[in-house]
């Protein structure tokens, strides 16, 4: 037997799509191909894969190994493929005992479908952990409930978050080759019966006056409406902003999960929580910050912000470009990321709460400060915002100092 077939994941933006590792030792002169549209990344898997397998005490075969990674026209990047190529290696070559739940094709190969695996190896063998793993989990428990996964320690311990999936998690690559001749079963990893965490928030009654703000902000929070706040400086639109997520009801289960993976798919692994995120990105911010990209596409503040608040203080200093990129998504609650290599959306159902100053002396209209800016720089700033953005902002509201807070002039 000199072909086997596994099954991993590829990231495509929010969906992890299946990948067939198509393994296949034969005949010829010593050499590791690898096809399907691998990156720079995949194709380093070749060193990997062969260190690991000398340094776990297998044969690397010294015929013709061709590894093809199916649909070849889905790009595949980083090295979660490294077990799976790394195993089908092993079961083309009669190193690993065939699993009870693989089957023999009509051309005689090995076809393993009902196992998902995914982990990076080191030159050692041992395991590493993985970018999105929790995204992976969500889509096998949708896609392919029956499915065993098979991932790192590091990487089962956030995908254990997802109810409802069978999940292995594998320190080794001898471990999963141990699993399937019934030396050693790999260990299960169960759903933590643990409640979400629920973090402490700034509590709205912090706020002192106010009264048309705060009732603003609780109407905001009960319809899901975006809000545009002006005001002189330190008047408390960003303390009214930060409570704004203290008011929203809490995430659900699948609600928490979603926002977990895209943290993940961020670089940043952190356990669910019910409370709805909140970012505040700087005016600086690029499109690709903003919006989400680069070359292979990666979520961006408005896709963090999912289910939560995305505040934008001193809204008129971000880039016109960058705040006319939120007119799609403020729509359709998703944004589409396009790419010369590849295409992918991202959820992005924020609630999108913006803070300006009158002007950009910050006085105009102040009662007790002079405005130092002249009428035409004035209509400048305040046009700084397009019609169609502010029409997709349902709420408008001027902020005044409180009278034992006015400042000397």
């Amino acid at each position: 037997m000199s072909l086997a077939i596994l099954v991993s994941r590829a990231l495509h933006g929010f969906h992890a799509q299946p990948v067939r590792v198509e393994v296949h030792v034969g005949p010829g002169l010593p050499a590791f191909v690898i096809v399907g549209l691998p990156d720079t990344g995949v194709r380093e898997s070749r060193e990997r894969v062969r260190s690991a397998l000398l340094s776990s005490g297998y044969e690397f075969p010294a015929g013709r190994i061709t590894v093809n990674l199916a649909p070849a026209d889905l790009p595949k990047d980083s090295g979660r493929y490294d077990l799976a190529i790394a195993l089908g290696i092993l079961l083309a070559t009669g190193q690993a005992q065939r699993p009870a739940a693989a089957v023999e094709t009509d051309i005689g190969a090995l076809e393993l479908n009902s196992h998902v695996f995914v982990g990076e190896l080191s030159l050692t063998g041992r395991l590493g952990s993985i970018k999105g793993a929790l995204a992976i989990a969500m889509a096998v428990a949708r896609d392919s409930p029956g499915a065993m996964l098979i991932m790192p320690p590091g990487s089962a311990s956030v995908a254990a978050q997802v109810p409802g999936i069978e999940l292995r998690a594998a320190a080794t690559l001898t471990d999963v080759v141990d699993d399937f001749a019934g030396i050693r079963p790999l260990r299960q990893v169960a759903s933590p019966n643990t409640a979400l965490n629920v973090p402490e928030t700034p509590c709205l009654s912090d706020v002192m006056g106010q009264a048309a703000a705060r009732r603003a902000l609780e109407v905001a929070a009960s319809g899901g409406h975006s809000l545009l706040m002006h005001g002189p400086p330190g008047v408390g639109k960003s303390m009214l902003a930060h409570r704004l997520p203290g008011l929203l009801p809490p995430l659900s289960q699948t609600e928490s999960l979603e926002v977990a993976a895209l943290l993940g798919l961020a670089g940043r692994d952190e356990p669910p929580t019910s409370q709805p995120p909140f970012r505040a990105p700087h005016h600086t911010a690029s499109a690709a910050a903003l919006i989400g990209g680069g070359a292979v596409p990666r979520p961006g503040e408005i896709s963090l912000a999912h289910h939560g608040v995305l505040f934008l203080d001193e809204v008129p200093e971000f880039q016109r470009p960058v705040l006319e990129s939120l007119r799609e998504p403020l729509e359709t609650g998703w944004v589409s990321i396009a790419r010369a290599r590849m295409s992918c959306t991202y959820p992005a159902r924020f609630q999108l709460i913006a803070a300006m100053n009158p002007c950009p002396c910050g006085w105009a209209g102040h009662p007790r400060r002079a405005c130092t800016c002249p009428p035409t720089r004035v209509e400048a700033y305040r046009r700084r915002l397009s019609g169609p953005l502010l029409d997709r902002i349902d709420l408008h509201i001027d902020l005044t100092p409180r009278e034992d807070a006015w400042l000397d002039g």
